[in-house]
């Protein structure tokens, strides 16, 4: 695999050996059959014991990039958090990928009901305490807890917007992407 879609590192520049590589490869070329280890003439069998080191390996480009590794963060995110409001048996629960939108506030919006203020105000707890337990995360902003008619809690790429089932008919924010992608969710009975 090469090309666009994958880069070949040398062994020796991958995480997991790199501290190990910086004691033993500084200063080290090939010439030959003689490897030049820092500046000494050394055969080539020498080094049998580490041909590891200098053998190249090939990684998916997607999975060393730093824009993957946010994007499986933020779908760990929409998984915990969609799990926090099942806890709090919050139904209707609708996930509207906006990745593929450009210009948008963040990549995914959650919508969910709860059947009272009460229920609202003990799912936007639930959907905290998850994100904060497993993945350390914490919301930027929560607004609407003072009336718990709708409440819309920012964790920056992921917008929650728990509402009660009257105020959620009339915004109906499931439509307002209308290229977006949306997952509905089972309610857990």
């Amino acid at each position: 695999m090469t090309g666009p879609e994958s880069v070949v590192l040398p062994l020796h520049h991958t995480p997991i050996l790199q501290r190990f590589s910086k004691t033993r490869c500084k200063g080290t070329t090939f010439s030959g059959t003689t490897k030049t280890f820092q500046g000494k003439n050394i055969k080539k069998r020498n080094f049998s014991a580490f041909p590891l080191l200098f053998t190249r390996i090939k990684v998916p480009l997607q999975k060393i990039s730093p824009i993957y590794i946010l994007m499986e963060q933020t779908k760990a995110l929409v998984k915990t958090i969609t799990e926090g409001i099942q806890e709090k048996k919050g139904s209707n629960i609708v996930i509207a990928d906006l990745t593929k939108i450009d210009g948008t506030i963040c990549k995914y919006f959650i919508i969910c009901q709860g059947n009272s203020p009460a229920q609202v105000e003990a799912i936007t707890e639930s959907v905290g305490d998850f994100a904060r337990n497993q993945l350390k995360e914490k919301p930027t902003h929560v607004v609407g807890l003072e009336h718990a008619q709708w409440v819309a809690m920012d964790y920056t790429d992921v917008l929650v917007h728990i509402f009660l089932p009257d105020v959620r008919e009339y915004y109906d924010l499931e439509h307002l992407w209308e290229d977006a992608k949306l997952t509905f969710i089972p309610d857990l009975d």
